[in-house]
């Protein structure tokens, strides 16, 4: 099994911390979060990672080439010149994933206890395109699902209305996206975006046309992003009370 880990954001609103350490790499639990990251993934099965890099990436370069004795074949997907979005970062990792099998991609700014292995096993059983590990929570940002949890458009704070990927639907599930995928490598074939873009702008696209994107409800599992400081902080203290869940 593969996955791909997003780690080529700047991290802006965690500076100053960041001005000498790539988010990826924060301390969580006296261990960086990429390190935590990748142990949940071979925890549920996953054997082959890629990373995206482009800020301070060599640091998570050099980290990266450590990791590869713990039993993970590791690469580096480097985006030189500029981040590429969500989307534009995996189109261009998509020679990676070339053994036809189902796989992860993982932001690199979460910390979740989700069930990993569960979302695979469903994905697998919906035979759906992709797979969004979602959860009801406050956000700024809401994902539209009808009652059997297809993708079937979205909400925006920051927008007026609401957009909508195909016919409109009566009453929604608004849920939050969580920052984990899991994708068919069917997909590629049909990312027609270019450059810089958004996984999420792909799915709605698609789930217009008639794909299937499906959520997976993880409300019962502990998440939360490291977006800014006082988010990392309580995280912190978080662990140092629990320990961290693999």
């Amino acid at each position: 099994m593969k996955a791909m880990i997003l780690a080529a954001g700047l991290g802006a609103r965690l500076r100053p911390l960041t001005d000498t350490t790539p988010k990826a790499l924060v301390d969580v639990g006296g261990v960086p979060l990429l390190k935590v990251l990748l142990e949940r993934l071979a925890h549920a099965g996953v054997t082959e990672v890629v990373v995206n890099t482009h800020y301070l990436a060599d640091k998570i370069t050099n980290f990266l080439e450590d990791k590869k004795r713990e039993g993970l074949k590791v690469e580096i997907s480097r985006e030189t010149f500029f981040p590429l979005e969500t989307g534009g970062g995996l189109k261009k990792a998509a020679w990676f994933f070339d053994d036809g099998k189902p796989f992860f991609l993982h932001n690199c700014d979460i910390f979740t206890e989700l069930d990993l292995a569960a979302m695979y096993k469903a994905h697998l059983e919906s035979g759906a395109l992709a797979t969004l590990a979602v959860k009801e929570r406050p956000s700024s940002r809401q994902l539209l699902f009808d009652p059997e949890l297809n993708l079937r458009g979205r909400s925006d704070a920051s927008k007026e209305g609401l957009e909508w990927a195909g016919a409109p639907v009566n009453g929604p599930l608004r849920l939050a996206f969580s920052g984990v995928h899991v994708i068919s490598p069917e997909i590629f074939p049909l990312m027609t975006e270019t450059g810089v873009f958004s996984i999420m702008d792909v799915y709605l696209r698609l789930a217009g046309a008639g794909a299937k994107i499906k959520g997976f409800r993880m409300d019962g599992s502990y998440w939360t992003d490291i977006g800014t400081l006082e988010k990392l902080e309580a995280l912190r203290r978080r662990t140092a009370q629990t320990g961290i869940k693999i």
